[in-house]
């Protein structure tokens, strides 16, 4: 048997293997030269601070400013202002009074408004934001042609006893809201009743602030932002919008008071709460004091003035083209309700079309506006039709391709006179720059070139372009 010394011999030689050798890293600074034992750590850089922005703003605790209400910036945005300090006052200008719009010889004059009127005015929101009331010292308007004329159809149906029913159309910037208030002013001054539905928008607002700002502010009926409730025991269903009625209720007593103050009630409305019988129309009118009874007792006011023997009624709307088209409010099973079925436009549509009579005489005028408005095909077509039949032209006919005609807007406009009103003659462009000048706001001569410029300018006498021409370029 073999030794294991024998064994071991066939084996590879044992050969002591020597320790791996560690490397030695000797602590020295990036390029240099210097011996490391005397070469130092280098400190760590500390990160530079961001440069900061400096503040201009004075030391001291913010003040803390209260927030406007709701609503309260579009009022003042929207604010009427119809006197102007700085202006010069115009002395040499006739007052107005009443057969001063009627009388021919008149005819391009500027005449002032008095200040008992302008209140009146007021309370009818006869007055509108976009016009340039407060550049003036104080309002006034230009006695045009196509005042003569109407003024002289609102006399005939005073002496007549027959209602007029007119339509005053025309070109944007024309002046048919301005023709509206003359109508208004002559109606005030010969102690008419004047009820005005003024063309605007109505915004909600908090219950302490609608009631000063609903009667400044002009809100449309058929946008869908106002309350609205149906009138039971209707078919169709009608429905009437108490904020706007208790609103117009109080703007007609503002205006009509001296007026109303002399009207006893012919018929029995005791049924309405806090009414005698007896009492003045102004009692009836200043006895509703909350949105649920307002239409009870605006149809009770209509229908005693409709009563003969009472003065004339002019009743006047803005904005023609939003009450002949399908409303924004739903009716309960959420089908647009057409404007018609609104109760006061319903009222004002009876009033046009001569359904309801106007035994006193009187007038019935609706004007189209220009701004923000719509073009409802039925009523193109009966504006242009009795145009044409006034003028003795042919009349044109409805488009056999146009599928939204209503009968309903044709019948409440086909017994209507047609008033276009568009720019004014050279020679009232003439008075009208005249007054500007006089007010200080028309600089330099106003001769024949200057004017036919403006008229020229002013898309050929459109008083609102001409304003712009003059007025809104001046250099101060």
């Amino acid at each position: 048997m073999a030794s294991t010394n024998s064994l071991r011999c066939l084996g590879r030689p044992r050969i002591s293997i020597a320790p791996r050798i560690q490397p030695y890293f000797a602590a020295t600074v990036p390029f240099t030269t210097s011996t490391a034992l005397n070469a130092k750590t280098p400190a760590l850089v500390k990160a530079q601070p961001k440069p900061q922005k400096k503040s201009y703003k004075k030391g001291g605790a913010a003040v803390s400013v209260k927030k406007p209400q709701p609503g309260e910036r579009k009022a003042f945005r929207k604010r009427i202002q119809l006197s102007n300090n700085s202006a010069l006052p115009v002395t040499s200008s006739q007052m107005l009074e009443a057969d001063t719009l009627s009388n021919p010889e008149n005819a391009g004059k500027v005449v002032a408004l008095p200040d008992a009127l302008v209140d009146q005015l007021r309370a009818l929101e006869a007055f509108k934001h976009t016009q340039s009331w407060g550049l003036f010292r104080r309002p006034h308007v230009l006695v045009r042609d196509e005042t003569l004329r109407l003024m002289k159809k609102l006399q005939e149906s005073a002496e007549k006893k027959e209602g007029l029913k007119a339509v005053i159309t025309g070109s944007k910037l024309s002046g048919k809201s301005t023709m509206l208030l003359q109508a208004m002013s002559y109606a005030l001054q010969n102690d008419w009743v004047a009820i005005h539905l003024p063309e605007g928008e109505f915004t909600q607002l908090p219950h302490d602030f609608v009631l000063l700002l609903t009667l400044e502010t002009a809100f449309e009926l058929t946008n869908g932002q106002t309350d609205y409730s149906p009138v039971p025991e209707t078919e169709p269903m009608q429905f009437y919008q108490p904020a706007y009625c208790l609103a117009l209720l109080q703007n007609i007593l503002k205006a009509n008071r001296k007026v109303l103050t002399s009207l006893r009630m012919e018929k029995d409305w005791t049924r309405l709460p806090t009414v005698t019988q007896g009492a003045t129309l102004a009692d009836l009118v200043s006895s509703c004091r909350e949105g649920e009874y307002a239409w009870p007792t605006l149809s009770a006011l209509w229908t005693e003035l409709t009563l003969p023997g009472r003065p004339p009624v002019l009743f006047t709307l803005d904005g023609l083209s939003h009450i002949n088209k399908m409303s924004e409010y739903r009716d309960p099973s959420y089908k647009p309700i057409h404007a018609h079925d609104l109760t006061l436009i319903g009222m004002f549509v009876a009033a046009l079309s001569g359904k309801t009579p106007l035994p006193n005489g009187g007038a019935v005028i609706a004007a189209t506006s220009g701004n923000n408005t719509i073009h409802p095909p039925s009523q193109e077509l009966a504006l242009a039709q009795l145009e044409a039949g006034q003028a003795g032209k042919e009349v044109p006919k409805p488009n056999p391709y146009e599928r939204k005609y209503e009968n309903r807007v044709y019948d409440a406009l086909k017994n209507s006179y047609v008033l276009r009103v568009e720019g004014v003659t050279k020679e009232e462009g003439r008075s009208l720059m005249e007054y500007w000048g006089a007010s200080g706001l028309a600089k330099g001569v106003i001769d024949t070139r200057t004017v036919t410029e403006k008229w020229a300018l002013g898309g050929h006498g459109l008083v609102g372009e001409m304003e712009r021409a003059t007025l809104m370029t001046m250099r101060l």
